[in-house]
């Protein structure tokens, strides 16, 4: 029962002869191990299986039809966004066959889940990273996907092990973040007075919200006596649906605003009521605080739109509206708040979160640096 190395793709596969139940000879083959030492280590898995009669007959379905009903499993315990994001990845990246740029096949959704190997799943990573049809965090979902959905594959017997378990983690490269400083925030507000989206840009520096938690913000959940805001439903990417709760549990959190802001939220609420009499015959009252003339919500595309807008009328650095919230944190830190205090605002469950923001503000180092001397030699000169 030997192994053999394949010349063409320079791997190695195993061929093993067994009895069936009937006294039927069968034979199990394997392909795709990238060293002699991963062939004979598999190869002695399934001989042993044999011997010892637990070897599972590999099942012959097909991974793209056996995906459908995984699918179809998750989506009860996912949010919708979420759901349909993985389904994407499945249907449009991990699935369908089709030729890298050295003419060969990749996807998954043609083999039988027997038949699916380390050397198939590594080749689609290539590509996929290779063809820049995916970011590196999706491509790393990529990898989730398949390894979760054959882990359970292999839970009901249709496999007798994962191939998923045998490749690395895809890498993320990572991408520089961008901010800005509270000079050019403060001049971006600037340029966005007037426009009927200014209070969502607003929110986003003064509070860091995510702009899902902006837009499905309702006045109920502002407390206008104590300037606290409540993040208690948040509206999805699409815009058609408002999920409760927050994207984690951390993220159901109580902000606290300054009075210059909730000054802001209140003028707003003024000109909203006025939008509501001129449109009262067609105007559906949602409670919402960022909502259109009619009383819907706002379309996340639409803030986009506004945001690069005001961006290239002000001929400023252009940043993604996140990024908004990544310059409140840095805001934040240049105030010296703590850790904790900076992570219950913005909705993390852990404090190290913060870390990511330490190399974007050297100046930090030098208020410090700063600082320490001015103690220091000061009490020398003594």
């Amino acid at each position: 029962m030997p192994w053999y190395e394949d010349e063409k793709t320079k791997t190695y596969y195993f061929k093993v002869n067994y009895k069936d139940a009937e006294g039927k000879y069968k034979q199990i083959l394997r392909r795709g191990f990238k060293t002699q030492r991963e062939v004979k280590a598999a190869m002695a898995e399934v001989e042993n299986d044999v011997n010892k009669g637990t070897f599972i007959k590999p099942s012959n379905t097909l991974y793209a039809d056996y995906m459908k009903g995984w699918l179809e499993d998750k989506f009860s315990g996912l949010k919708r966004r979420t759901w349909e994001n993985y389904a994407n990845l499945v249907n449009k990246h991990i699935l369908p066959e089709r030729e890298n740029d050295s003419g060969k096949k990749v996807g998954l959704g043609r083999l039988k889940l027997e038949s699916i190997t380390p050397r198939h799943i590594q080749d689609l990573y290539n590509h996929l990273f290779k063809s820049n049809s995916l970011s590196d965090e999706n491509i790393q979902k990529c990898h989730t996907l398949i390894k979760d959905s054959l882990r359970q594959a292999r839970l009901w017997n249709m496999i007798s092990e994962n191939p998923a378990d045998l490749i690395k983690r895809p890498s993320a490269a990572k991408k520089e973040m961008q901010i800005w400083s509270m000079d050019e925030a403060q001049s971006f507000l600037k340029y966005a007075e007037g426009d009927p989206l200014y209070i969502v840009f607003l929110l986003a520096l003064t509070t860091g919200m995510r702009q899902g938690e902006i837009l499905g913000l309702r006045w109920k959940d502002v407390n206008k006596e104590n300037r606290v805001i409540s993040i208690t439903q948040i509206l999805n990417h699409d815009g058609k649906e408002f999920e409760v709760g927050a994207k984690t549990i951390s993220g159901q959190r109580p902000i606290r605003i300054d009075q210059h802001t909730m000054k802001a939220l209140e003028n707003h609420r003024k000109l909203g009521l006025e939008k509501r009499i001129e449109n009262a015959d067609v105007y559906e009252d949602n409670g919402l605080v960022v909502h259109t003339k009619f009383g819907g919500p706002v379309s996340p595309r639409n803030v986009l739109r506004s945001f690069k807008r005001i961006i290239d009328k002000a001929g400023m650095k252009e940043i993604r509206f996140h990024d908004l919230r990544h310059t409140h944190v840095t805001i934040l830190i240049k105030n010296r708040e703590t850790p904790q205090a900076i992570a219950e605002r913005m909705g993390w469950s852990d404090t190290r979160m913060i870390d990511k923001y330490a190399h974007i503000r050297p100046d930090i180092q030098e208020d410090v640096a700063d600082s320490f001397g001015k103690s220091f030699y000061s009490q020398s000169a003594k």
